[in-house]
């Protein structure tokens, strides 16, 4: 089987692009072959761009063609569109990150001249987006139903999709994020008990929610919180930690310092991934307070789950989350617990609980460690490949074409 996948990859710093990379080695792994060809390429921002870049290149040569959706990006979207279009094309997939929607951002031509425009208020962009919402909505649907097979990460997400796209349920297939196959570590010593903060760091995160929730619980029980320590780790960028008002750091820390909380928190910025593992495991529980934007709300629901929750499970350790996303079922399977999200109290109220009963980490980290299992990415592969199998059963290539044909304007990079 020849895949083309469409995806951010490596070095960008995207949740995604580090899904895709693992992605990409287990199908290797499974026997795919499987080529990028948007590696290297300028991002596509038009469907006329998308259609006269997919012109440029024969797709005989391709039995699948595979996209990682999410993160609002244009390119793999458009060129799914254009794809989509061609008469003898290949089979069309799709993981959707961020269910219930495919892409959530417009794509017409008005949103395009205006996004361009330096100088323009992000108020104005955000109006220009809402009202362009019913054609973004038009654009998401006509792209699902023409998708031979679409794959969410879990069964909320497959359920939201499923409806909000109006997609008959067996399109939709629901494979888990992929866990690595890691070396099992024990939990630390129980004193003190450490929590993990692991993600990029930008305001909608929670991260103040866990800070004045750790705040509450020295203020209730100061006995207790002399045994707690929370690491805030994960990657920053100028774009998402500073803004107009100033370093979102900076105001975390000073938000740390306010609560007295200065000698019970670390910091861990921008982490290389190879230390990941390290980092997640001398660690008791990751700690995900997520909160839904408001104004995301006026376009859906954001149903997708979390990198960071993936590196819990496969590293053998439980969570403690808000019920954002589709956070609530991922740890419905005895690997965590989860609060209404925004409620500080409740969150204290979590974490006052794990310090009285710290035995609840040990079975937590089984579990993990069991769902780890149950999830490899080896495993996770050979899943995609099934759903690859019936989603080429499913397109409109004629039975017996030929997915050898000339490799004219595939370059070698993109044979890789």
């Amino acid at each position: 089987m020849r895949l083309a996948l469409l995806s951010p990859l490596p070095p960008e710093q995207t949740g995604i692009a580090d899904y895709a990379a693992h992605f990409r080695t287990s199908l290797n792994q499974a026997g795919v072959d499987v080529l990028t060809p948007l590696a290297g390429q300028r991002p596509i921002e038009s469907l006329a761009a998308a259609r006269a870049w997919v012109a440029e290149r024969d797709w005989r040569r391709v039995d699948v063609v595979h996209a990682e959706l999410g993160g609002g990006r244009h390119s793999e979207f458009l060129t799914l569109c254009a794809l989509a279009s061609l008469p003898n094309r290949p089979a069309l997939s799709a993981t959707v990150h961020d269910p219930e929607r495919l892409i959530w951002k417009p794509v017409n031509r008005v949103w395009t001249m205006v996004n361009g425009m330096s100088g323009l208020p992000r108020p104005a962009k955000q109006a220009v987006a809402l009202l362009s919402d019913p054609a973004t909505l038009m654009a998401e649907r006509k792209l699902a139903r023409q998708l031979d097979g679409i794959v969410t990460l879990t069964q909320t997400g497959a359920g939201r999709l499923i409806k909000r796209m109006k997609l008959p349920a067996d399109r939709v297939s629901v494979i888990a994020h992929g866990a690595l196959t890691l070396p099992a570590k024990p939990l630390p010593d129980l004193d003190p008990i450490r929590l993990l903060y692991f993600g990029f760091i930008y305001a909608g995160k929670g991260i103040e929610d866990l800070i004045d929730a750790m705040g509450k619980v020295k203020a209730q029980q100061p006995e207790l919180a002399a045994r707690l320590r929370l690491t805030i780790a994960g990657g920053t960028s100028p774009d998402i930690a500073f803004g107009a008002q100033g370093s979102y750091l900076d105001q975390l820390r000073a938000r740390v310092e306010r609560r007295g909380l200065s000698a019970h928190v670390d910091w861990e910025l921008d982490v290389d991934e190879r230390d990941i593992p390290y980092l997640v495991q001398r660690h008791h529980l990751m700690m995900l307070p997520y909160r839904e934007s408001r104004k995301l709300a006026l376009l859906g629901q954001m149903r997708g789950t979390s990198g960071a929750l993936a590196w819990a499970i496969a590293c053998g350790r439980g969570a403690i989350t808000s019920d954002a996303r589709a956070f609530a079922e991922e740890i419905s399977h005895g690997n965590g617990s989860s609060y209404k999200q925004g409620d500080v109290n409740a969150l204290a109220t979590q974490i006052e609980g794990v310090l009285l009963k710290p035995e609840i980490l040990s079975q937590w980290a089984d579990r993990a460690s069991a769902l780890a299992h149950e999830r490899a990415w080896p495993t996770t592969g050979q899943r995609f490949v099934g759903h690859f199998q019936r989603a080429m059963a499913r397109a409109p290539r004629a039975k017996g074409s030929s997915s050898s044909g000339p490799a004219s304007v595939w370059s070698q990079k993109e044979s890789l």
